[in-house]
């Protein structure tokens, strides 16, 4: 389940351990009016961008064995007495499935066929991202059923990306083998770390021999596309155990690597244990020298560091998840899932009964799910801020520009020139080129020049740069909604 910290946009995502509380933690910031040259300058080219008919769907199936210690996500903990909930567990035909679980995604279908669009055009589905929870407890049988309704409701590209979020000890080849005959074509696997005294410590159901077990699965199955999640920050852990982690993770020689900081949230086991910076947990220099060696070690091996968690081989980047980091429209099913349609975020409940009760609402027009498009220009603004320096792409300055005006964009590129002369944020021309820090500070001093005809993309240094992102993007709020 893709989830971060960050307000107002992330809050509302759904995914795997919370990013860092060094990276893009969450920004308690209090938004006023936009400011009038970003309302006057407001352009259709960003601004809509989040007004057309979404190509992808994220699905919620909250099923676990046990409640890890860290984990503040909707989950429906099943007991390792379920059916579904056995190591290894091969679907077989016939085979009594967990009420639970069977009752649950009957509900999940009621919603997507409650859900309906007023879009002149509804193209077709290119992600589907199946996250949790822990997806892999339901039956293939059971995936079916909500693939099929997707394709009936909304249509799925011939080329559609379907990601599974797995964990070690739910599945099987067999299994897995069948998952991909339904469609499922790239595989989450949540390893979290390869130390047994770790998975223990945070409440992982299973042990470094299921690791093995499942990366071998993958591979006997043939599954082409594939990621690994690690965590970094957790009790009791070492830079030599990260650094073990790491290496092996590259041995398994994943198309993909998820890197996520730990985030000791209220209300959790951990939460209850621990405080963040002390031992047990790792001092925040240590923290940051996790993330440094994160990017390092799997750079190094030839992983593309494109976005703040996220590693990939040429080819392999995470295309729903580019949907969140491009600002674009997706639909969202399932308890506790978030949408963004119409310029509108909606999250669904996050209790089995409330949420039962929005299914019904929905099915019965009471239930409003999907904006308008009317939205404030100053969410949309930070929201891209945000995204944007998410990526290795960066904020690209150009456009931002013809949204919100240029006085907008001299006044980001203003703040952030100290950080421009320390190498924290790098700055590109339209040929991804670097500018000098000398040449940066000419235009930013020269109120004739329109900065974005000369900067194209501003970006944060890795790894430096992404440890100083929450002043930095705090910095630029003031700006876009002083």
């Amino acid at each position: 389940m893709l989830k971060t910290t960050i307000s107002p946009i992330f809050s509302s995502f759904t995914g795997k351990p919370k990013t860092s509380r060094l990276i893009f933690q969450a920004f308690k910031v209090v938004l006023q009016d936009t400011s009038p040259s970003a309302r006057r300058n407001a352009s259709t080219n960003l601004t809509t961008l989040h007004q057309g008919p979404p190509t992808s769907a994220y699905v919620h199936l909250p099923f676990c064995r046990k409640r890890c210690h860290y984990c503040d996500f909707p989950i429906l903990a099943l007991g390792s007495s379920s059916s579904s909930a056995r190591p290894s567990n091969v679907y077989e035909e016939g085979k009594e499935d967990d009420p639970r679980i069977t009752n649950y995604v009957n509900l999940l279908v009621r919603e997507i066929k409650a859900t309906r669009t007023d879009f002149d055009t509804n193209p077709n589905l290119e992600t589907v991202f199946f996250g949790g929870g822990t997806p892999s407890l339901v039956p293939p049988k059971l995936v079916s059923l909500i693939l099929e309704t997707l394709r009936l409701n909304f249509g799925l590209s011939p080329d559609v990306e379907i990601s599974m979020e797995m964990d070690p000890g739910t599945f099987g080849a067999q299994k897995l083998k069948e998952l991909m005959k339904l469609g499922v074509n790239r595989v989450s696997l949540g390893v979290q770390a390869f130390q047994d005294e770790l998975l223990k410590a945070c409440g992982r159901a299973h042990g470094v021999s299921q690791v093995y077990e499942a990366i071998e699965f993958v591979k006997e199955s043939g599954v082409e596309n594939w990621s690994m999640d690690l965590i970094s920050s957790l009790p009791h852990q070492t830079l030599e155990m990260w650094e073990e982690s790491l290496r092996l993770a590259i041995e398994s020689q994943p198309n993909h690597v998820s890197v996520y900081d730990l985030q000791v949230e209220q209300g959790t086991k951990f939460g209850n244990l621990y405080t963040p910076g002390q031992s047990p947990l790792p001092s925040e220099t240590l923290s940051a020298e996790f993330y440094k060696t994160a990017s390092s070690m799997l750079r190094g091996a030839g992983y593309e560091h494109y976005e703040v968690s996220s590693y990939s081989k040429d080819g392999f980047k995470c295309k729903h998840n580019l949907i969140y980091w491009k600002n674009k429209p997706f639909y969202a099913f399932g308890l506790g899932s978030a949408s963004y349609v119409g310029g509108l975020r909606f999250s669904r409940p996050r209790k089995l009964k409330e949420y039962t009760n929005y299914v019904t609402d929905l099915e019965n027009g009471a239930a409003n799910w999907c904006g308008n498009g009317n939205v404030d220009l100053k969410d949309v603004a930070t929201d891209i801020v945000m995204l944007s320096f998410r990526t290795s792409k960066g904020l690209e300055l150009k456009e931002f520009g013809e949204a919100f005006g240029s006085e907008v964009v001299s006044s980001i590129c203003k703040v952030y020139e100290p950080y421009v002369e320390s190498g924290h944020i790098v700055c590109l021309d339209d040929m991804r080129r670097e500018v000098m820090s000398d040449d940066f500070k000419t235009l930013v001093a020269n109120d004739e020049v329109k900065i974005e005809d000369h900067v194209r993309y501003l970006k944060l240094k890795d790894p430096d740069g992404f440890l100083l992102s929450n002043e930095l993007i705090s910095l630029a709020f003031g700006v876009v909604a002083p």
